[in-house]
């Protein structure tokens, strides 16, 4: 395990931020830290980076104690954007290569490639105020990963991108995961996290209200319901007594069933009026109103979760 929290407690006076979580991120997954704000999440990132120490708890990193090697093992995207606005983008990505250690030669190589790679070398010799915010964010985001660290640890990464530019950071991400790197996302963006996590874990007030694989998450909150794609009429469907509801989609339908819906008979019937093109449990998608979570339901094809 890369990153182990255990029984990690943190107030700020007399309010307690972080409430004694116990969590552990694995070597080569993308795991999600999910709340609205104000939940303790950018609480956990300092206390990662050693910023601030937890009052009372244990965390370690890549297997020790938070140390100058292990930092330097780390790269992180904050969420509030900051950058030299007077440098060259060249040579401040350079600049920041090297205080994390990295040659000179090696630094340039570096930022020659990202810059390729992300679109933006024919503004390297640019000052960062030239450029627009969605090109800063793209520095910023190359700046994070310029020294090649093993633990990437990105909040709030596709803020303020248009969607070309999000499908370019998400790639990027998913290469990074590909090349073996552990990635922490800090992230409002439910469907994001759905594309891109392996895990997620959601706090609230400091404390973990949901900490599951997605697909264990959306599983649980399955619905009692298929779907169904098939030729014919959905007219045919109507008085099977196994079906509560009908949800029109796209290309098929959803069936609500009844409590007491044996499936193996409901197919026999649907099998003599309709031809079934394919027939799947209905699993529901993660998505996520923002601000402070009240519970988890079930909406028509996503798990819910409200936040006031």
């Amino acid at each position: 395990m890369i990153v182990v929290f255990d029984f990690v407690s943190k107030s700020y006076q007399y309010t307690k931020v972080i409430n004694g979580i116990s969590f552990s991120v694995n070597n080569g997954e993308i795991f999600g830290l999910l709340g609205p704000n104000g939940a303790g999440k950018t609480t956990i990132i300092r206390m990662l980076l050693n910023i601030i120490k937890p009052d009372s708890g244990v965390i370690k990193v890549f297997g020790d104690d938070i140390n100058n090697r292990s930092k330097d093992m780390m790269g992180y995207l904050p969420e509030e954007r900051g950058l030299y606005k007077k440098d060259k983008v060249f040579e401040l990505l350079v600049y920041l290569a090297k205080l994390k250690g990295i040659s000179q030669k090696k630094a340039t190589v570096n930022t020659e490639n990202w810059l390729h790679s992300i679109g933006m070398y024919e503004h390297k010799s640019k000052k960062i105020e030239e450029l627009s915010k969605g090109m800063q964010q793209k520095v910023q985001f190359i700046s994070t990963l310029i020294h090649d660290p093993d633990l990437i640890i990105l909040d709030e990464p596709f803020s303020g991108l248009d969607p070309v530019n999000t499908k370019i950071i998400r790639n990027i991400i998913l290469e990074c995961k590909k090349a073996g790197k552990t990635i922490i996302l800090s992230t409002h963006m439910m469907e994001q996290a759905q594309l891109l996590c392996d895990r997620i874990m959601m706090i609230n007030k400091g404390t973990i209200i949901l900490y599951d694989t997605v697909n264990n998450v959306r599983k649980l909150y399955c619905k009692n319901s298929l779907l169904v794609e098939f030729n014919g009429s959905s007219d045919e469907l109507n008085g099977i007594s196994e079906i509560k509801n009908l949800i029109y989609h796209e290309n098929s339908v959803e069936i609500l069933l009844e409590d007491t819906a044996n499936i193996q008979a409901l197919i026999e019937k649907l099998n003599q009026r309709v031809e079934i093109i394919r027939l799947e449990q209905s699993i529901p998608s993660v998505t996520t109103p923002i601000t402070e979570v009240t519970g988890i339901y079930q909406n028509s094809g996503e798990i819910v979760i409200p936040i006031s």
